[in-house]
């Protein structure tokens, strides 16, 4: 984003606006830290602010000041239309494609509200007026730091814009460990912390809130974990009936992807998740080192991301979806074995 964008971007916002923010489908924390902390901030300038998420994210995020404040577009459709079609300005976070945000596609592609997009994935569309996209990026809620800094705002950051940052840049960088952690992450949340995040509760918030019926569901992904040594590769299956009988609730598999990756020797993980609802497998990728799940995914299973993590779904059923998975790998061994 240059100088010239900026101060357009000041001058906007020198006044009050109907504003809308909008996170994609699904929302992760990254994508819930960064809308609350945007929201936060611009609340401060006496903006009339909306967050509208196209549909329900997981409980662990839902401690976050003023989450209760987000409206569900899939519960509220008629009221969020509404706004969207009476907002001046539309930012959307942490996502680069309005195919990103289901049923909300449409009504916003069609505002002629002036859109700006903050966003780290790969590959954006052009679509906004003002874009800030920078793949280098751990995590939006870094770049909304970064954001708020460009506007020299920085002493802007309350306790509430503190927290909800760094909870999308704790769960984005898998707690600061994944590549994309730099020693300018590193710099910003020291400072979220001096302005008031609270790390340590934070995290218990985010990743201390295990049920029962979760750890189980854990199990059984684990007991169907399976290992391909020859493409350096590992993948987990889970049926719709595994996920009935363990009462799975939405974010319960989180990062079980990971676990894959964590094995010796592996640097490319999947998981494949049935779902019955949306006649779809979700299918999670991550890998390490310059293996691209993103381009894996766009090319074979209708998704992207980043390098390193990527996400897609597949038309075909969980046996047809491992049998097309495991047939493509081949194509990548070279790059398997870098």
């Amino acid at each position: 984003m240059n100088k010239d964008d900026i101060n357009s971007i000041k001058t906007l916002l020198s006044s009050p606006k109907a504003i809308v923010i909008i996170p994609h489908k699904n929302p992760d924390g990254d994508a819930i830290g960064s809308t609350l902390g945007l929201y936060h901030y611009l609340k401060q300038y006496n903006h009339n602010v909306t967050i509208i998420a196209p549909n329900d994210y997981p409980h662990f995020l839902k401690w976050m000041p003023e989450e209760h404040s987000i409206l569900k577009y899939d519960n509220k459709k008629e009221d969020c239309d509404a706004l969207i079609y009476n907002a001046e300005l539309i930012f959307t976070l942490d996502f680069n494609s309005l195919g990103r945000i289901g049923n909300m596609e449409t009504v916003v592609s069609n505002s002629e509200s002036i859109k700006i997009m903050i966003d780290h994935h790969q590959q954006p569309d052009d679509y906004a007026k003002y874009m800030y996209s920078d793949v280098s990026m751990s995590s939006t809620c870094e770049m909304v730091f970064n954001f708020i800094e460009m506007l020299n705002d920085v002493n802007k950051i309350n306790s509430d814009i503190a927290t909800c940052l760094y909870t999308g840049i704790m769960t984005d960088t898998g707690s600061f460990r994944f590549a994309s952690t730099t020693s300018a992450t590193h710099t910003i949340i020291g400072q979220l912390i001096q302005k008031g995040a609270n790390n340590s509760e934070i995290h218990n918030n985010i990743y201390d809130t295990n049920s029962y019926a979760r750890l189980q569901l854990l199990g059984r992904a684990l007991s169907n974990l399976k290992v391909i040594p020859e493409y350096r590769t590992a993948y987990i299956t889970l049926t719709q009936e595994e996920l009935n009988t363990f009462d799975f609730k939405k974010g319960d598999t989180e990062g079980f992807v990971n676990y894959g990756l964590s094995l010796k020797g592996i640097i490319f993980a999947a998981i494949f998740i049935e779902s019955h609802q949306d006649e779809i497998i979700k299918i999670s990728l991550r890998s390490k080192g310059d293996f691209s799940v993103n381009e894996l995914s766009r090319a074979h299973f209708h998704g992207g991301g980043h390098t390193n993590a990527a996400g897609g779904k597949s038309d075909l059923n969980l046996k047809e979806t491992i049998e097309k998975f495991i047939s493509i790998l081949p194509t990548y061994k070279k790059d398997l074995y870098f």
